[in-house]
């Protein structure tokens, strides 16, 4: 029987936050307007856990902006095509993939970026999951662009909001951030959300936290398997649900170049620049279940890779392309997990870039 191997798109497969890049390319301070919103995005869903909001919400919030900014979709789709960068050999990786298990992308991404991925990838697009937008159906009259500009404009000399570690309410947060908090509260919630474009909130669902979890689970039931049968791929706050499932449902959950949120639910930890190491632990999983992997891992060195039952092709292609030292890989125990968070976090500064590396 085949496995399941699912993978989070904007990290393990490209470099981009396509959502990042369309707010920073078409809004004038994009990039600041951007961050701010997702730490406020990463307060509600990791801090204090507002009912009802899933991680990742900030590609709901950000898009009354793109519209008073006259984003359509067509300038997504283009823009999208335009600025698309995937992590070094992951089409060689996806290929080999799926010819050994069932391959899906799971992905917060609208599903411009999707559909452009796919074409580039020749994946299959009816196996991913992505939001849904269609950015032109929702109205939006003069007046409101006018404010929603001037709120943009508010929300770009704000600071960025930073979190304590074990931080549970807001009171566990600096004065100036718990009223950064209270006011982007206000802007969201009684401001934007009266106005007509406000719609889009309840209008437009991002795939993140619990329902990329609901994807994993409806993926099974598609082709009739396990959970355990599962290898899980993230990297970010928004794929916390989806690692818990797996691994709680003995799967195998892995991060690849992840964040605190990612390492911290992951059994393995992948810091590579290629996709080549995605491929060798995909390759043993499929092949010879998660035991096997897990003893790979344990014994991540050159010598004791060339003994194990690891696909000699892929493992020529490691050694080609890390001559030297081998990438670090790690199972993830209470006792390196802190570590390797710090140095996950900033190695994926390295691959994806300071301003997309330190998003949430």
């Amino acid at each position: 029987m085949k496995r399941v191997f699912i993978s989070d798109c904007e990290g393990p497969i490209s470099k981009n936050d396509n959502a990042f890049e369309i707010t920073s390319h078409f809004v004038p301070d994009g990039d600041k307007l951007f961050t701010v919103i997702s730490r406020y995005d990463d307060v509600l869903a990791d801090v204090l856990k507002r009912p009802h909001y899933e991680a990742g919400g900030t590609l709901k919030l950000i898009l009354p902006f793109l519209r008073a900014y006259d984003v359509t979709d067509h300038k997504m789709q283009k823009f999208s095509a335009q600025s698309l960068v995937l992590i070094s050999n992951v089409k060689d990786t996806l290929q080999h993939v799926r010819n050994i298990a069932y391959a899906f992308i799971v992905s917060t991404s609208y599903e411009h970026y999707i559909k452009t991925l796919c074409q580039a990838l020749d994946f299959p697009y009816e196996n991913t999951y992505y939001t849904k937008l269609n950015i032109g159906k929702h109205p939006i009259t003069a007046e409101e662009k006018t404010k929603l500009r001037e709120i943009a404009r508010e929300i770009t000399q704000m600071r960025i909001i930073e979190i304590p570690s074990e931080a549970k309410s807001i009171k566990d947060f600096s004065e100036k951030d718990q009223e950064a908090i209270r006011r982007l509260d206000e802007i969201f919630w009684k401001e934007i959300a009266c106005m007509k474009v406000g719609r889009i909130f309840s209008e437009v669902n991002p795939v993140g936290g619990g329902k990329k979890a609901e994807t994993v689970k409806d993926a099974v039931r598609k082709i009739s398997v396990s959970l355990a049968d599962v290898m899980y791929v993230g990297d970010s706050i928004t794929d916390i649900e989806a690692l818990r499932l797996v691994r709680k449902n003995k799967g195998l959950a892995v991060s690849f170049n992840g964040n605190q949120y990612a390492v911290k639910n992951a059994e393995i930890a992948i810091l590579s620049e290629y996709s080549i190491v995605t491929a060798i632990i995909a390759d043993v999983f499929c092949r010879f279940g998660k035991q096997q992997v897990l003893s790979l891992v344990e014994g991540w060195r050159r010598e004791a890779l060339k003994k194990s039952p690891t696909n000699k092709t892929l493992l020529s292609n490691l050694f080609k392309l890390y001559p030297k030292e081998l990438p670090k890989v790690k199972i993830v125990t209470s006792e390196n997990m802190e570590i390797l968070s710090r140095e996950s976090s900033e190695f994926r500064k390295k691959v994806r870039g300071e301003a997309i590396g330190r998003l949430g």
